[in-house]
């Protein structure tokens, strides 16, 4: 399948690498407002092509996907409509809605590595477009009224992550590491626990307890972690973009 993708900034340039690295390189026309972003992409995409024009981004493509700011989409739209016949029009633009758009995407910006976790809406074309996404992660296509919690929970809430990230370096650079040191000690085991859970099937809980002992130290700094109301923020953060 051809792919045009309209905007190569965050999220546009995570797509285009990430479908470079599942062999699609040939199959990518990206386009950009800047000539220094293109040269940017194609030195990290060797075999892309690039362009300028988004109409000669879109000549040719079995599938378009809109990836610049909301504010852009209609204005974008406008300008390519001619050349959008029989083609599969995907946005992954939040919250703007469009005739012309076919399906809604909400990956983030792990698709760069194939590790996004993307949400398709629920459309005639969903499963075809989830295709896509599949490349480039796990997929799940959902009813419009869970595209919301979808991105809250994976397309904003791999910031949250970090974020836990960021606290746990602190705390281990307060307790004597330097702050590589501390970083990769948190990256690991983040990724151990994700790996534990998706090998296991465990639920978080039940592998809590492995680590968890009568009286033991874990259990002292998950009591912290409650008193500090730690899980009512984090529901309240994932709630936060739905008002």
């Amino acid at each position: 399948m051809k792919i045009a993708i309209i905007g190569a900034g965050n999220m546009g340039g995570a797509l285009v690498k990430g479908w470079t690295k599942a062999g699609m390189a040939a199959d990518i026309t990206a386009s950009a407002h800047t000539q220094k972003t293109l040269d940017r992409l194609v030195e990290a995409c060797p075999g892309i092509n690039v362009t300028l024009d988004n109409r000669k981004a879109v000549e040719g493509a079995d599938a378009v996907v809109l990836a610049v700011k909301p504010w852009l989409v209609q204005q974008v739209i406008s300008e390519i409509t001619p050349e959008l016949k029989d083609k599969l029009v995907i946005s992954v633009a939040a919250g703007i809605r469009n005739e012309r758009i076919d399906v809604y995407a909400m990956p983030n910006i792990a698709a760069e590595f194939g590790e996004s976790m993307t949400f398709v809406e629920e459309a005639e074309q969903a499963e075809k477009a989830a295709k896509l996404f599949e490349r480039v992660g796990q997929c799940k296509v959902v009813p419009q009224r869970l595209m919301g919690a979808g991105m809250m929970l994976a397309g904003c809430g791999i910031a949250y992550v970090m974020r836990f990230l960021h606290a746990m370096m602190e705390g281990g650079v307060e307790m004597g590491f330097y702050p590589d040191e501390a970083k990769q000690i948190a990256m690991q085991t983040m990724q151990g626990a994700v790996t534990l859970l998706r090998e296991t099937g465990l639920h978080p809980e039940a592998a809590i307890d492995k680590v968890t002992t009568p009286g033991g130290i874990t259990i002292k700094g998950l009591n912290e972690l409650d008193h500090a109301a730690f899980n009512s923020a984090v529901i309240r953060c994932l709630k936060a973009g739905l008002q």
